[in-house]
């Protein structure tokens, strides 16, 4: 971030974009699209971030097309959050830790984005393996999604559910305020309004990183990063995907809308 900006761009091949693109909607299209932004972006981006479900959906070659994809952002020196948003409990979420974050896996990234809907703790294994070997995790937080305020604006004993996620954030981070931040951040859409405060959360009390999809196409620009993050917002990791994806597939026109995006977000966010 301190090198390149606030931003991270996401891979999301999905149907309707590699239409644009001039490509099919098939693991070579998958290939072409997701190599051209690496290859476009790659050492110039704060970091890259495959959403794995449209990799998915090809099955196996798709998958394989994701192991080249890290691969390639590997090899570029840009760092890599993998969208895979999962939770489970005991040695399932053992296995899926093991699968994104264990050094030497296929499928290893820098980062993984989890769901903590089983309860917070159900993560142990997946934070204590990023925390060995050098990685992390972007947990849950407040999505931008509609429905997420059913689940994520609700009270129980302990106060706001997504309170609890910030505070498990805070505990598992622990670290002085002069040093660089956790390993443990939190996933806060950028177009959650007042939600924050209203919930009366203390987003940069967690001392983790912020990622924050929603800018761009989604409509989240300076203002909403102003507004949402507050005094965090130095934490941030601004998320866009077809905000800059959608200049494609030019690698200049790429690279000129990723330069913009991180032109905006870093003026907001400084």
């Amino acid at each position: 971030m301190d090198t390149h900006g606030p931003v991270c761009v996401g891979i999301d091949p999905h149907p309707a974009l590699l239409e644009t693109w001039g490509l099919t909607d098939s693991p070579e299209g998958l290939r072409r699209f997701a190599l051209t932004v690496v290859d476009a972006l790659g050492g110039r981006v704060a970091a890259l971030k495959p959403q794995s479900a449209f990799f998915e959906r090809h099955g196996s070659a798709g998958i394989a097309v994701l192991e080249e994809v890290l691969a390639a952002a590997r090899t570029a020196g840009t760092l890599t959050v993998l969208d895979v948003k999962r939770g489970d409990i005991g040695s399932t979420m053992a296995g899926y830790a093991d699968a994104y974050l264990r050094d030497g896996a296929p499928l290893a990234a820098d980062a993984i984005t989890l769901s903590p809907y089983l309860g917070f703790a159900s993560l142990r294994p997946a934070l204590d393996l990023a925390r060995s070997t050098g990685r992390g995790v972007f947990v849950l937080a407040l999505t931008s999604n509609p429905e997420g305020h059913h689940v994520q604006h609700a009270v129980a004993a302990a106060g706001p559910v997504a309170r609890q996620m910030v505070d498990g954030a805070r505990a598992e981070n622990d670290i002085d305020a002069e040093a660089p931040l956790g390993s443990v951040g939190l996933v806060v859409g950028a177009t959650v309004g007042a939600a924050a405060a209203d919930l009366g959360l203390d987003l940069a009390a967690t001392r983790g990183p912020l990622l924050a999809p929603g800018v761009g196409a989604q409509g989240a620009g300076p203002r909403e990063l102003v507004h949402v993050f507050g005094d965090a917002r130095r934490q941030v990791l601004a998320s866009t995907s077809r905000g800059v994806l959608a200049a494609g597939p030019s690698a200049s026109a790429l690279r000129d809308a990723l330069g913009s995006a991180v032109d905006s977000a870093a003026a907001a966010l400084r």
